[in-house]
C-alpha cells in the first residue's frame, strides 16, 4: 500500500490495484506467498480515505477517474481488495510497519502471519463516529481475540498497543521497525519452500472447519488432505529427505 502521505488509506485507485493483485496472486502458480505492508513509517493502513472514497460511495462526490467509476459501478470491489469476501487459499504474511486502524485492522483478519513493529497500534474507531465497522469486524474480531477483549475494542473504539495485540495472539511477533519487512520476507521464504499443495490445503482445511463440529471437521479434513497425500509433491518430499537434499516441488 503506497500512499504514505495519506497513511496508506484506501482510495479508489488503491482498491482497484489491490483487487487486481489478489486475483493475479490467486491464479499464478508461480507465486507461493504474499507479503502485505504499507509504505513509509507512519502507518500500515489507516483505513478508508474519508475525503476521496466515502464521498464517492455516498454520491457526494462525482466520479472523476477510471478507478472512481469502477468502484462506483462495483461496490463489491472493496470486499475483494481488503480480502473481506474473496476466496484465497494461498498464505499472506503481514509486515505491520505502523498503525493498523479501522479498515487497516480489518485487512489483517485475512492474513495468516503478522509481524509488527513496537510502535504499531491497533483499533476500530468507527463507533466513536457512529459508524459500523463493516469490514468483517463483528465476525472476525471475536474469533481472533478473546471475546471480552474484542468487545472492548469494538464498543469503546480505543486503540491497543503491539504488546497487547501480541499477548492476545493477534500478531505473531514484534521486531524493530527497520526489521519488520525483512522478518516477513524470512517467514515468507520458509513458507514458499514448502509443498504448495500442502500449504493451500492446510489453509483451506482451517478455513472450512472453523466452527464446524469435530466429527464433520475431521471428515472434511480427510477429504481435503487425501489429494495432497496422493500428489507427486508428496512423493518428492520424503524422497528428498531420504536423499538429504532440498525438495523440488512442482505443485503437482
Amino acid at each position: 500500500m503506497n500512499r504514505p502521505d495519506a497513511r496508506n488509506s484506501f482510495d479508489p485507485e488503491m482498491l482497484v490495484q489491490l483487487s487486481e493483485v489478489w486475483k493475479e496472486y490467486r491464479e499464478d502458480n508461480g507465486l507461493r506467498c504474499a507479503i502485505l505492508t504499507g509504505a513509509g513509517d507512519q502507518a500500515f493502513c489507516a483505513g478508508v480515505d474519508l475525503g476521496r472514497l466515502i464521498p464517492l460511495m455516498t454520491g457526494a462526490r462525482k466520479a472523476e477517474t477510471e478507478a472512481d467509476r469502477r468502484v462506483q459501478q462495483n461496490p463489491e470491489l472493496m470486499n475483494v481488495a481488503i480480502l473481506r469476501d474473496f476466496s484465497l487459499l494461498k498464505p499472506v504474511v503481514a509486515a505491520i510497519n505502523g498503525h493498523a486502524i479501522a479498515g487497516g485492522l480489518e485487512f489483517l483478519y485475512s492474513t495468516d502471519i503478522r509481524i509488527a513493529c513496537p510502535e504499531a497500534k491497533f483499533g476500530l474507531q468507527e463507533v466513536k463516529w457512529a459508524i459500523f465497522p463493516m469490514g468483517g469486524s463483528s465476525v472476525h474480531l471475536p474469533r481472533q481475540f478473546p471475546y471480552a477483549r474484542a468487545m472492548e475494542m469494538l464498543l469503546t473504539g480505543e486503540l491497543i498497543s503491539a504488546e497487547e495485540a501480541l499477548a492476545a495472539g493477534f500478531i505473531n511477533r514484534i521486531v524493530p521497525r527497520d526489521q519488520v519487512l525483512a522478518e516477513a520476507e524470512k517467514t515468507a521464504r520458509v513458507i514458499a519452500a514448502n509443498g504448495p499443495l500442502a500449504v493451500k490445503a492446510i489453509k483451506q482445511a482451517v478455513q472450512a472447519n472453523m466452527g464446524v463440529p469435530v466429527k464433520e471437521a475431521l471428515k472434511q479434513e480427510l477429504e481435503i488432505a487425501m489429494p495432497v497425500f496422493m500428489s507427486k509433491d508428496a512423493q518428492e518430499g520424503p524422497r528428498a529427505f531420504k536423499e538429504k537434499r532440498a525438495p523440488e516441488y512442482k505443485g503437482e
